[in-house]
């Protein structure tokens, strides 16, 4: 994520930070000239036990403006302050968040301005935790977190090292450098590049798992719930765009206006792209399609007649090569490379061997990423050697928008369509 001013809107971001009780609350005046240097205005805001670690005057000092611990003390010139704080404002951004203020925004416990503040905030809210590590890893902390995250909320998970109490692993507050580039990403992302800016293509899209027959009732899968390509979906249909899903087996509820079809198997899917590929504009192969099927699979179902079973296996149609090697002019093509092992290297050799314009690779080994989950953590490997855009471990529907973000700006690189061409798509 770079932290160039030229990659935020070109109207001063206004930033609002909160600051929760804890012993990184130090490490936010960092955070707040990190932001001040890419061209934000900063406002502050801290909870009372903030005060204790690092008094408001600093950050007085740095912002320029008053900071807000209490909006009922007489000095605060702003009698409606959580109102105001909140919606005027592009990003809000909590650094450190506590394992008490993140408990406190799950369950929308409003009991101080802060906490208020989030309540009332209608703009983007992202926060970088930072607590003891046995209070990251408790169930409640994680359920806290999960709420956030189906909420919309960006997080920054905490770095690995040893903590003021002595203890070493996970809780301490990120980077502030990584915490001001995630802040640039997303007031980059919400910049009002959003609305419509997909209006004129034709999204067509594989989503969810396909399934390769043994017999009537066993099959060759995966654990892809459909996630997040159903993110995508939405997304791109709420950004204008016309969108066209093929889906296998999906485990979560598909969005509303989009057109799907169903092909389980790889054969089936890929008769169905290439049937609506002419119509499309640009082509996102998120589905986990089987690599493999069996040779032959058994119209009736087989017996367990003995201790083992042998099966012999064929590769199935490569969708995503298909659609790349197609000779269909302007058409944009998107991969996943869902990886265990090397993973940066195996989706560039991916992204060069299949020629797509960019590929969104990630680790699934890792918890909370890939299948079956709300969250996902990707880089973003383009063709034309833009440098990666890593997102860290956010909501599938956040990771979503910052893929179509990386759609438009390499649409913006190829000569829109021509009304006049046949079977052409305006751009908008």
């Amino acid at each position: 994520m770079a932290q160039d001013s030229q990659d935020i809107p070109s109207v001063t971001p206004k930033v609002a930070l909160g600051i929760s009780g804890g012993i990184a609350a130090y490490k936010a005046a960092e955070v707040l000239r990190g932001l001040q240097t890419a061209g934000c205005a900063v406002r502050v805001a801290m909870t009372k036990r903030a005060c204790e670690f690092v008094q408001p005057l600093t950050f007085r000092a740095l912002s320029g403006a008053h900071v807000i611990v209490d909006d009922y003390a007489p000095d605060n010139p702003d009698p409606i302050a959580h109102i105001t704080f909140s919606q005027t404002v592009d990003l809000f951004l909590v650094a450190p968040a506590t394992a008490n203020i993140i408990a406190k925004f799950a369950n929308g416990v409003a009991d101080d301005f802060l906490t208020t503040t989030y309540l009332a905030s209608n703009a983007p809210v992202l926060i970088a935790p930072a607590m003891n590590t046995t209070m990251w890893h408790h169930p409640a902390t994680q359920r806290n977190l999960e709420v956030l995250r189906s909420d919309g909320v960006y997080i920054i998970d905490p770095d690995e090292g040893e903590m003021a109490c002595g203890t070493v692993g996970p809780g301490r507050l990120s980077q502030p450098e990584k915490i001001v580039a995630a802040a640039l990403e997303i007031l980059r992302s919400a910049g009002g590049k959003r609305t419509n800016d997909l209006a004129g293509e034709h999204l067509l899209l594989t989503v969810g798992a396909t399934r390769e027959a043994i017999d009537p009732v066993r099959f060759l899968s995966n654990n892809s719930s459909g996630r997040m390509g159903f993110a995508i979906a939405e997304a791109a249909s709420r950004r204008g765009a016309r969108v066209t899903v093929i889906a296998g087996a999906t485990a979560v509820a598909a969005p509303v206006n989009i057109s799907m079809i169903r092909a389980y198997s790889a054969e089936e899917m890929y008769a169905a792209v290439m049937k609506h590929l002419p119509e499309a504009s640009i082509f996102i192969g998120a589905a986990a399609v089987a690599d493999y099927r069996p040779v032959q699979h058994s119209l009736q179902k087989i017996k367990k007649t003995s201790s083992s079973m042998s099966l012999e296996l064929e590769r199935t149609p490569d969708i995503l090569q298909a659609v790349a090697s197609a000779e269909q002019d302007k058409l944009l093509v998107l991969g996943f490379a869902a990886e265990t092992e090397n993973v940066l290297a195996n989706a560039r050799e991916k992204l060069q061997r299949k020629s797509l314009d960019a590929i969104i690779a990630n680790d699934v080994t890792r918890e909370g990423v890939g299948f079956d989950t709300v969250t996902n953590e990707v880089t973003i490997l383009s063709r034309d050697s833009q440098a990666p855009i890593h997102v860290p471990l956010i909501a599938k529907t956040n990771v979503a928008d910052i893929i179509l973000d990386e759609v438009v700006r390499l649409r913006l690189r190829v000569k829109p369509f021509s009304l006049s061409e046949p079977g052409a798509v305006a751009t908008g």
